[in-house]
């Protein structure tokens, strides 16, 4: 097995099809099927089962592309350690985090980091659901919950509150609960059942169904973004209950029922071992420290 066959079975195996591979590696269609048959030929095995609308790898294919891609990204992330300037902070960092923190909080002071920093480029992914750091998905994460694999390196946050709102507009039209009871006679904004980004994204409803009351179907509005569900309880569509940062950027919501306790979500800044050298990775962790206040 050589590098350049490799190189070219990873791009077919992403692409799905020897045409957009050719694409990616400026290579004719022609050229890339005879690199993967003499591949095929090479290892005596079948790597791709071919058929009109494409290809789908075989079992023994699957097995090639695990350990291909795991080869591919650790020598991506070498080249960048090797590429990146010990005294100064240099390059493209990847940073993924949930939409909703990422549109709340970090786009509005992302600019500030930029600013600081003008020889770092950010790809900036938002994604409820979370990227494999190990696999080079991205270089670190701004995650609401502990990581769950075991190898990545952690820095804990935040905890962001999980209050009750309103708008002033809707509490003089409908009212203002003066207990939870109270609230199932009002309309809710709630996260759609699609991927939620923190846990416990719906706790007030689920507080009202555990009153006896079915909280789910007072719902005004279902959406699977937390900014979006911020903008229609400032809008005026209901009560909800969205994270501290998403509803910093209105200032003219009101907190209803303070004494009642909510949950809290936990923010950890995350990233792969290999960056613990990063020079990139440090300065945006400070900036995400300093932003949040922390010391």
């Amino acid at each position: 097995m050589d590098w350049d066959k490799l190189r070219v079975f990873h791009a077919v195996a992403e692409a799905g099809s020897f045409t957009h591979a050719g694409d990616v590696l400026n290579l004719s269609q022609s050229a890339v099927s005879r690199q993967i048959s003499a591949l095929e030929d090479v290892l005596q095995v079948p790597l791709f089962h071919r058929h009109a609308r494409g290809l789908i790898l075989t079992e023994q294919g699957e097995t090639l592309h695990k350990t291909v891609r795991e080869v591919f990204s650790k020598l991506e992330m070498t080249q960048t350690l090797l590429t990146e300037s010990k005294e100064k902070a240099a390059g493209r960092l990847r940073v993924t985090t949930t939409t909703g923190f990422g549109n709340c909080w970090l786009m509005p002071r992302l600019h500030k980091f930029m600013q600081a920093n003008p020889e770092i480029d950010i790809c900036l992914i938002l994604e409820d659901n979370d990227l494999d750091l190990g696999m080079r998905e991205a270089d670190v994460a701004v995650r609401m919950h502990a990581p769950r694999q075991p190898d990545l390196i952690q820095r804990h946050l935040a905890d962001f509150h999980l209050p009750i709102f309103a708008a002033p507009l809707y509490l003089e039209k409908h009212g203002t609960p003066q207990t939870l009871d109270e609230v199932k006679n009002h309309h809710l904004v709630l996260f759609g059942e699609h991927h939620p980004p923190v846990t416990h994204v719906n706790w007030l409803a689920q507080a009202l169904q555990n009153m006896g009351h079915t909280g789910q179907h007072n719902a005004r509005l279902e959406v699977n973004s937390m900014a979006a569900m911020a903008y229609a309880i400032a809008g005026g569509l209901g009560i909800g209950s969205i994270p501290t940062y998403a509803a910093a950027e209105f200032p003219d919501l009101v907190q209803i029922l303070p004494d009642v306790t909510s949950p809290t979500v936990d923010a950890y800044f995350v990233y792969p071992e290999e960056l613990r050298s990063s020079k990139r990775v440090s300065v945006f962790r400070d900036f995400l420290m300093s932003e949040l206040g922390i010391r």
